[in-house]
């Protein structure tokens, strides 16, 4: 008989014939083969989705400038800093441009559509944010619109806003309807770029103040943005800036602004642990019904295990079956994951609005979600794969009807 088949053999190459023999094998029981599939298409889509919410987080870290510190209030970001700051701040040695900004917090028809505002100055502030692409014309028009405002290209879309349109603002913080002009929407220079903020000029915003409020809420501003001529440099030069300001009645504290946004991705810290633990119990349950799978396949055919090995092929033999099996329906599954992992994430991101600034499916995800079905196909055949290749030949012919 293996004089017969060997021919056969020889005209095709080894490496075909074993992957005909594993695909066959792997859809012997097809029911059970799909249902196992499904399973691990829902837990890499799962994993990938959690994971690409973890990294949206981050995406303020990874959008900073090593260039660009963030000077505030030592007490709290909810205390103002004297627009007199300013003129001080550019004269300490290693700043290379100073600008500030003041969080407007209005409500755009309903509390539900949330985005970041802030009230620039708008030119030093835009020569500070070069990742922010605009057109000339339109950044021309927003200087010299003192009532308009410039928004990113994720926010216009999100609200079909296009140049030209007014946008009414219900302030929080600052009392009445303000309305304002779009004047300019900005691309970003890459996928990191925030593209879900409005930008307002903060010279409107405090002389609007000053007539509703008084002269104690227009002079001050919530943060500067500090331009350093070297990244090496942050340290020291923030312990300038804070010495000059020691002892004043508003002391300041300077960080770096990757420091800055990392602080309040500090606020939402348990919960992200929660979630990235969350994708790797998901991974973990999968290999487990994996893993019954695959035990559940290697019984049902413990007497051709043992045919074979009477038939003089080695334990090796049997092990790269089984393995092979639970790689290729865990890859198949796995792939068929991964592609729809970026649908889904996309479909996520435009129900969630401007909740996540970047929310985009990274390569590192991508990644982490081959290799978890690697390693899960792996995994789910360790155990047959072991208790088969020493099966004795004896026992397994009994189980031949």
């Amino acid at each position: 008989l293996r004089g017969q088949r060997q021919p056969a053999l020889s005209r095709q190459p080894r490496t075909m014939f074993l992957l005909r023999l594993l695909f066959k094998n792997a859809f012997r029981h097809r029911l059970r083969t799909v249902l196992t599939m499904v399973g691990l298409v829902v837990a890499i889509c799962a994993f990938g989705l959690l994971r690409t919410i973890v990294d949206a987080w981050y995406a303020g870290v990874e959008g900073t400038s090593s260039t660009r510190l963030i000077t505030r209030n030592s007490i709290s970001l909810t205390f103002p800093l004297p627009l007199s700051y300013a003129d001080r701040l550019r004269s300490v040695e290693g700043v290379t441009g100073v600008s500030w900004s003041n969080w407007f917090g209005g409500v755009y028809i309903t509390e539900r559509n949330f985005f970041p505002q802030f009230a620039v100055d708008a030119p030093s502030y835009l020569a500070l944010y070069p990742e922010y692409v605009l057109k000339d014309d339109e950044k021309k028009a927003f200087l010299l619109d003192r009532q308009g405002v410039i928004v990113g290209r994720k926010l216009a879309d999100t609200y079909g806003w296009k140049v030209g349109d007014q946008i009414a603002l219900r302030g929080t913080i600052y009392p009445g309807t303000w309305v304002f002009n779009l004047r300019g929407i900005w691309d970003g220079v890459d996928a990191k770029t925030d593209e879900s903020q409005l930008l307002m000029h903060w010279q409107y915003l405090s002389e609007t103040a000053r007539k509703r409020l008084g002269r104690s809420m227009a002079d001050y501003v919530g943060v500067y943005v500090v331009r350093i001529d070297q990244p090496d440099n942050a340290p020291v030069v923030s312990e300038r800036i804070d010495t000059l300001f020691r002892n004043s009645l508003a002391e300041t504290l300077t960080e770096t602004e990757k420091a800055f946004q990392l602080s309040f991705v500090s606020m939402s810290e348990t919960i992200l642990v929660a979630i990235s633990a969350v994708s790797l119990v998901i991974v973990v349950i999968i290999m487990a019904v994996m893993a019954n799978t695959m035990s559940m396949t290697a019984r049902e055919r413990l007497s051709e295990y043992a045919t074979l090995k009477a038939l003089g092929f080695p334990p090796g033999f049997i092990v790269k079956l089984l393995f092979g099996e639970s790689l290729v329906i865990a890859l198949l599954g796995g792939g068929l994951g991964m592609a729809l992992t970026l649908p889904i994430a996309a479909a996520f991101a435009k129900s969630v609005g401007t909740l996540f600034p970047v929310f985009l499916v990274s390569d590192l995800t991508m990644a982490l979600q081959l290799a978890a079905s690697v390693v899960v196909g792996l995994v789910a055949a360790a155990w047959p794969a072991w208790k088969m290749s020493r099966i004795s030949i004896v026992n397994g012919l009994r189980h031949v009807a």
